[in-house]
């Protein structure tokens, strides 16, 4: 069967079953997925230098003539060093070629290439060790690099990709229409997808860069602004305004932030506005989000109307349920709490009284959205981290009433850029202010040699009465050089942590004994908790007052900000310390940057800075589109336009039914994998 730009991968000359599942692990399944596949980096082949200018352990191009071919060698099993002679007419070279017979056996005798590799060897013969290279009359000298796979060589990626645009080249068509590409300077989609692999020229990989970005960051941004379209239909529940709110402001304990405040007037406002409510509240770490939603509850309860809370895990339920009853149950506002384990007597009088509307706000698990609970007028759904739930699960809490309002709370800080991107169907309020008196935490990077000196001021904090945690990277053992959590836990156990009750915590555990690890260690139970990322979003303890993180390198900045902010939160002084041995100049300045600021959504843009969107924020996380292809940078630029862009699109054509929008209409569709219109 011959190719077509959209027949699986398998068929492309050369491919076949077994690439074909290479290609497939990078998500590549057609010859179309192929040329989305974009470079992350090129290779300059028009400058290169003599032999004898080569320094050793040192990167280089060199254009070489093979002269002789050298049989492979075994060297042990599993291992083939495969050996050539060349020259660049003045001196000769050794190319060594590594477990990689393909690409040796594509050489050929008398040919002439350009090669970029390592140089190795001693002061008889150099050597270039398992070089990159392309024939030297190759048309194209400035040749893509490609993420791999093990068995899926680089040369075989690019024959590829010439092959899948020529089939483009065949049968070529536009996806944005031409109205947008003249008003926004873009060129067409043939010429961007051969110069972002091929780039004639130095700066013709950007602006080809650009406008493929714009097409990925419009996609997202028409079909987040279609679903918001589609849930602005009417709600059942709307509040009144006038309600007197002076009672649960009084009895708080404390005056809410400019911040906090400015977020109850926006979320009241939607309240009162007859459109269902779609809101997210995002602020860092002890900002005071609940407090605010808190608020919500009481001014939803003052007008007859019941809220539920969800949240990730029973533990933290309960914290909700205790906080919430905290600030309202003085005003007379009933709250229950039902999780799984709440005995079934107790949940059948639960259950009776929210149908009866007896019971104005219940905080829980996934428990609240079970098909035997209804409710008499659920108007406000909110869901805390709401990350951690499936799409299926929020979708199931909101069908529980008649359209209606949702917040969601996360207490991961999002750049303004992103956020436009990533939440374009929601509001986005951000409290960006720390209540008074809440101390920052301390932060110290060290290396290893400073651990028993950290691990001295620890135990001083645990004998003054504090708690702890011990935050490792991995659960087992590996052959790597990271501390794993299990084995890093019996050690401490009979060597620095002797004496002082510890307890393991990790991902893998059953959820039963998760929950009582973290009930032991919340109530005091444990002194130290010695854990994975898992505690990164749990429930607080105003005790727990040090933190220890090994490995720090292998953490982004915001997880090491998340992580840091389980401590903290209490009236204690609090200290978090990285340690790391990696001198790598990247994890160098994430050190920095961590050690210098507490300020989450500086430490956010950083990270997004640094990482990316793609591992910024993990597609995963929240049931988005993955970006393949916008960087940081591009959102940075070209987020404003786009959204333009994109509003000037919906505002003129809603439903994209145009045939000159049919294209983009299809690749949103796709892009989002379901349909965005209703």
């Amino acid at each position: 069967m011959a190719a077509n730009l959209f027949s699986e991968i398998e068929y492309l000359k050369g491919v076949g079953k077994a690439k074909g599942e290479k290609y497939r692990k990078l998500g590549v399944t057609t010859p179309y997925d192929l040329l989305y596949h974009i470079p992350r980096d090129y290779m300059d082949f028009r400058t290169h230098i003599p032999v004898i200018q080569a320094e050793h352990d040192s990167y280089a191009v060199l254009k070489l003539t093979i002269t002789k071919k050298l049989p492979p060698k075994a060297i042990r099993k599993g291992l083939v060093i495969c050996h050539a002679l060349a020259t660049d007419g003045m001196d000769d070279i050794l190319v060594v070629v590594y477990n990689n017979v393909y690409a040796f056996h594509a050489l050929k005798e008398s040919q002439t290439y350009y090669m970029y590799g390592k140089i190795s060897g001693g002061f008889t013969r150099k050597e270039i060790l398992s070089p990159v290279y392309i024939p030297a009359d190759s048309p194209v000298l400035i040749q893509p690099v490609y993420k791999l796979t093990q068995g899926l060589p680089i040369n075989a990626v690019r024959t590829n990709m010439q092959q899948a645009l020529a089939l483009f080249e065949d049968s070529p068509f536009e996806t944005l229409p031409d109205h947008i590409r003249d008003k926004y300077d873009l060129p067409d989609l043939m010429w961007a997808l051969r110069n972002i692999h091929f780039p004639e020229t130095n700066n013709a990989s950007e602006i080809a860069r650009r406008r493929i970005a714009f097409e990925e960051l419009l996609k997202l941004q028409l079909g987040m602004l279609m679903l918001k379209i589609r849930k602005k239909k009417t709600t059942s529940y709307v509040m009144d305004k006038s309600v007197d709110m002076s009672d649960f402001y009084n009895t708080l304990p404390f005056q809410l932030t400019e911040g906090q405040a400015a977020a109850v007037d926006e979320i009241i406002s939607d309240l009162c506005s007859g459109f269902p409510m779609n809101r997210l509240l995002q602020g860092d770490v002890g900002s005071g989000k609940t407090a605010v939603a808190a608020a919500a509850c009481c001014f939803a309860a003052k007008n007859g109307i019941q809220s539920a809370v969800m949240a990730p895990t029973e533990i933290l339920a309960a914290q909700h349920f205790k906080t919430f009853s905290a600030f309202l149950s003085p005003l007379g506002i009933n709250v229950a709490l039902l999780t799984g384990s709440t005995p079934a007597k107790q949940k059948a009088e639960i259950r009776e009284k929210l149908l009866s509307g007896e019971i104005n706000l219940v905080t829980g698990t996934h428990a609240i959205i079970q098909k035997d609970v209804e409710y008499k007028a659920l108007g406000l759904v909110i869901t805390d981290e709401q990350h951690r739930f499936g799409v299926a699960q929020r979708a199931a809490l909101a069908e529980k009433g008649d359209s209606p309002h949702r917040l969601i709370m996360s207490a991961t800080p999002i750049p303004r850029t992103l956020a436009l991107n990533i939440f374009g169907d929601l509001d986005v309020t951000s409290i960006r202010q720390l209540p008074k008196g809440r101390s920052p935490v301390k932060t110290y990077a060290v290396t290893g040699k400073k651990r028993e000196g950290a691990f001295s001021f620890l135990r001083a904090r645990l004998d003054e009465g504090r708690q702890a945690y011990i935050v490792c990277p991995m659960i087992e053992d590996s052959e790597s050089e990271l501390f794993a959590v299990k084995s890093y836990a019996e050690n401490a156990a009979t060597t620095t942590l002797k004496g002082y009750s510890t307890a393991l915590l990790h991902g893998r555990m059953k959820a039963a004994e998760k929950e009582e690890v973290m009930r032991k260690f919340s109530c005091g139970e444990l002194q130290v908790l010695i854990c994975t990322t898992v505690v990164e979003v749990g429930v607080d303890v105003p005790n727990a007052a040090v933190m220890i993180i090994e490995n720090a390198e292998r953490f982004g900045l915001s997880q090491l900000h998340q992580l840091r902010g389980r401590v903290g939160r209490g009236q204690y002084e609090s200290t978090c310390i990285l340690i790391t041995d990696n001198k790598n100049e990247d994890c160098i300045r994430r050190m920095k940057i961590i050690s210098a600021t507490t300020d989450g959504f500086k430490i956010a843009q950083e990270d997004l800075n640094l990482r990316g969107p793609g591992d910024f924020f993990g597609s995963a996380q929240h049931g988005l589109p993955p970006l393949k292809i916008a960087s940081a940078y591009d959102i940075s630029m070209l987020s404003e336009e786009v959204r333009r862009c994109a509003e000037e699109l919906l505002a003129d054509d809603p439903t994209l039914d145009r045939p000159e929008h049919k294209a983009i209409k299809m690749d949103t569709l796709k892009f989002f994998n379901k349909d965005v219109t209703g």
